[in-house]
């Protein structure tokens, strides 16, 4: 009895041990997990600060359209470099990939498990890809699913096979919090129950009343591939079919800024590297990351300068060329002398020196797409703090609404352009040879 009497006295305080003291105190939840953020790869850690935005020169001519003032920036990371032909080739064979397993797996495969399932063996919905499962090509399901991948026989060049890449869809889904911001919840105490008024405006153009969380769900899908002809396109009586034909798949040109991109194809690699890094994060035990995504025009400019306030260029003086008389950016220095810089079009990534961030081709290259809506007046109504400008245009909204921030410059422009203040804009839908982008992620937590 005794024994019995103390055991139990034993298991009860132990469990008395383990469990959360009540002291009557906050202490907060107890077992949650340090959070330190992973330095992400080849990024550049931009503190937070102020800094003058807008033009660092006088604008004799009135062109910059925008008036300096003194703005705050929070801190985020930002790449090193743009996003090259390589680094863009991994988003591009992921959705190769990503579609071969897909098919494999409404095939039924018979032994094969290429979509995730559960403890019963059924497939879990929506169905999501089980990416451990090997893909066997000599099995003649998985050569009949790759032939359908092909270009038709009646398309095909010299009867090569090739991937037909105008099926390379890249579907994916993303809060709108802009939408969610404008519309309230309110309470009805009378029927004790809650409903959401307001609109929100679907990708159509359409508006729909708000019915619940759901309709602030947004939907979307791309064709991701870049747009190689706009080599040809953009230079009428001008020979790039070199360019057209090799600039994305050659090997030569990994190191390359991937061009090309349209804005809606700019945001959907962002996505998907954020996916693409979450995934793997959550597998380790670490919990998610911020989204990459397009920096805002005003995070690029303040990157842009490298700390130095009211600098023409990232390099900080107001000349072109250093002290041995050589170029600092690839741009178009004289008329028709593009090889002047070293390049006669795009050049390499990293290939001049980097600003005092650590930042490479931030002037010239190629220009580069940023997450703002472009407006003249930007700088006037915008907040200074996190200044933003966002407008999600409709089909059906006139081209002048369509059009977004691009800054930097490019192997094609004046040195006017490259100017670390210096707005332009491009059509969101538009894909162009001297145009790419980088990605920024915001930091989480204290500046370090």
């Amino acid at each position: 009895m005794k024994k019995s009497i103390l055991f139990l006295l034993i298991i009860l305080i132990f469990i008395t041990g383990c469990g959360t003291s009540n002291t009557g105190e906050l202490t907060g939840v107890s077992g949650r997990k340090k959070f330190f953020e992973p330095e992400p790869m080849e990024m550049a850690f931009i503190p937070a600060g102020s800094f003058t935005m807008g033009p660092s020169d006088q604008d004799a001519l009135f062109a910059q359209n925008s008036l300096s003032r003194t703005v705050t920036v929070d801190a985020f990371w930002m790449d090193q470099t743009e996003i090259t032909n390589n680094k863009y080739r991994q988003f591009v064979y992921w959705i190769r990939d990503s579609i071969l397993r897909t098919n494999l797996g409404n095939a039924g495969v018979e032994g094969r498990e290429y979509f995730i399932t559960d403890d019963d063996g059924n497939v879990v919905e929506p169905n999501r890809l089980n990416w451990d499962e090997k893909i066997d090509p000599e099995e003649e399901v998985t050569q009949s699913v790759i032939e359908e991948m092909y270009y038709p026989p009646e398309e095909r060049f010299n009867g090569r096979k090739q991937y037909d890449v105008r099926k390379y869809n890249y579907s994916y889904y993303w809060v709108d919090y802009q939408s969610a911001a404008k519309s309230r919840y309110v309470y009805d105490y009378e029927n004790n129950t809650g409903r959401y008024e307001g609109q929100v405006t679907n990708l159509d153009g359409t508006r729909t009343d708000v019915k619940d969380r759901s309709s602030f769900i947004k939907h979307i899908v791309i064709n991701i591939y870049p747009d190689t002809l706009c080599w040809i396109r953009d230079f009428t009586y001008s020979f790039n079919d070199p360019q057209a034909d090799l600039y994305f798949w050659h090997p030569s040109f990994d190191d390359y800024p991937v061009v090309g991109v349209s804005w809606h194809q700019a945001n959907a690699f962002s996505h998907w590297r954020t996916d693409f890094m979450n995934s793997y994060l959550r597998a380790s035990g670490v919990v998610d990351v911020m989204a990459y995504r397009l920096p805002l025009e005003t995070e690029w400019e303040y990157a842009a300068r490298g700390g130095l306030d009211l600098s023409m260029y990232p390099w900080g003086g107001p000349y072109t060329r250093n002290y041995e008389g050589c170029f600092l950016a690839n741009f178009k220095p004289l008329r028709g002398n593009y090889i002047d810089d070293g390049n006669v079009y795009a050049g390499k990534v990293g290939s001049y020196e980097p600003n005092e961030y650590g930042l490479y081709d931030m002037s010239g290259n190629v220009a580069e797409w940023t997450r703002c809506a472009y407006h003249p007046s930007a700088y006037i109504f915008q907040h200074d703090l996190q200044p933003n400008y966002e407008y999600n245009a409709t089909p059906q909204d006139p081209p002048v609404l369509k059009r977004k921030v691009i800054r930097g410059g490019s192997w094609k422009d004046v040195a006017y352009f490259l100017q670390t203040s210096t707005r332009d804009y491009e059509y969101q839908d538009s894909t162009k040879p001297y145009i790419g982008f980088r990605n920024v992620r915001s930091y989480i937590g204290a500046e370090l």
